[in-house]
């Protein structure tokens, strides 16, 4: 199988899914983090570990396989329209990596720094452990700059293989699931990080035949996907929740589990199943405005968000004399107070956000300044990293 010809018209549909994605996380993070702060730092737990039934929602809302599907269909079109302009793999791949691990470098040296600091003027523990909770979101980065270096791989595979591909990453991601669980061999389970992730990635290879395939083939990858997961999960095997919850045996996410496979092809057909209706939102003007807004802040946002909420919490501590140290009760009050516990994280997020932007826009212009203009062949490896991606998709006519 190889991948359709890309059409002419844009899928606004792709954007809209990428950048919900990260705000999706985002938010997650913001309403449901619960720190519990002990004598060497704070600690994360979830109301996931104290509420019924609610791991449930993590079928829908552990959205990272979803974002690295279509990071896959971008990375692919990127290519080929960068290939006909004469870019060759490793500068497409360079200039990728490049956009993604400055911005990321710029907040991980930002907050080792800072840490550094306040940990030694003030001779306080536990600042390491409160700077790996704010840096902790970048893992996601790191698994997808490692899928952008891999990519020249994985064109390969699709080129010679196609779908093949994807059967051997999940039969070796079940592999490595039973040597881990089977057999005690805990750290094979890491080289999941590579298959799983990449088996999400190389399936976005496939985005555009999913989109011109009947729509009963969406409902087709949705059932496969939530009788996977109802087995496996029911099966007592693995944990039900799709994020690390504190008193779980193990985590499906760290590293990934085979699970994962089953909540892909699960959330590839909702997404599908969606698309013929915010399809048509998407053309509605107001809705046109939301995606470009979505997609212009998502990534900015994503890796500052935890700042924002850092500043909130240590604001709250210090002008209302909240108590860190009182574990939180999941009670009623709790669950009134989460529009308050995103509302106050997204104000001091802004004045970061608006920072951050500006220091990228003044460090693209100085690059840009820098660099000798470029050949038209060489046009498109100069985009802006958060802008680059957004306007690269070219999309798909609606499906009846």
């Amino acid at each position: 199988m190889t991948t359709a010809a890309a059409p002419a018209r844009r899928d606004t549909y792709v954007d809209f899914l990428r950048a919900l994605s990260l705000i999706v996380v985002v938010v997650w993070h913001w309403a449901f983090t619960i720190l519990d702060w002990r004598a060497d730092g704070p600690h994360a737990t979830s109301p996931l570990g104290f509420t019924r039934g609610l791991w449930l929602a993590t079928w829908l809302f552990q959205v990272m396989p979803l974002f690295f599907f279509i990071g896959g269909f971008v990375h692919i079109r990127s290519w080929e329209r960068a290939q006909a302009r004469g870019v060759s793999m490793g500068a497409f791949v360079w200039r990728r990596i490049r956009q993604l691990l400055i911005p990321a470098g710029i907040v991980l040296l930002l907050w080792i720094a800072v840490g550094g600091l306040i940990g030694s003027y003030f001779n306080l523990t536990g600042v390491g452990r409160a700077v790996k909770l704010v840096v902790s979101p970048l893992w996601f980065l790191g698994v997808y700059l490692m899928l952008i270096a891999l990519l020249p791989l994985g064109l390969w595979l699709h080129k010679k293989v196609g779908v093949l591909a994807l059967v051997w990453l999940a039969g070796a991601a079940m592999v490595v699931d039973v040597a881990r669980f089977g057999k005690g061999l805990e750290d094979i389970g890491w080289l999941n990080m590579v298959l799983v992730w990449g088996l999400a990635h190389q399936a976005g290879f496939f985005y555009q035949n999913v989109v011109d395939s009947p729509r009963r083939n969406d409902w087709a990858l949705l059932w496969a996907g939530l009788f996977g997961l109802v087995g496996l999960v029911g099966s007592g095997l693995y944990p039900g929740s799709m994020v690390g919850v504190p008193g779980e045996r193990f985590s499906n996410m760290a590293p990934p589990t085979f699970v994962i496979v089953a909540l892909l092809l699960f959330q590839i057909g909702f997404a599908e199943l969606l698309r013929p209706r915010m399809q048509i939102l998407l053309e509605r003007p107001r809705w046109k405005r939301l995606n470009e807004l979505i997609n212009e802040f998502s990534l900015p946002l994503y890796l500052v968000h935890t700042t924002g909420m850092a500043l909130f919490l240590f604001l709250t501590w210090l002008w209302l004399r909240y108590d860190m140290d009182k574990p939180a009760d999941v009670d009623l009050g709790w669950w009134l107070t989460r529009p308050l516990a995103i509302i106050g994280p997204l104000i001091c997020t802004i004045p970061v956000l608006l920072l951050f932007r500006k220091i990228q826009r003044r460090g693209a212009a100085s690059a840009a300044a820098a660099t000798p203009p470029a050949v038209p062949a060489q046009r498109e490896a100069e985009q802006p990293a958060v802008d680059a991606a957004a306007q690269e998709e070219i999309g798909s006519p609606r499906r009846p």
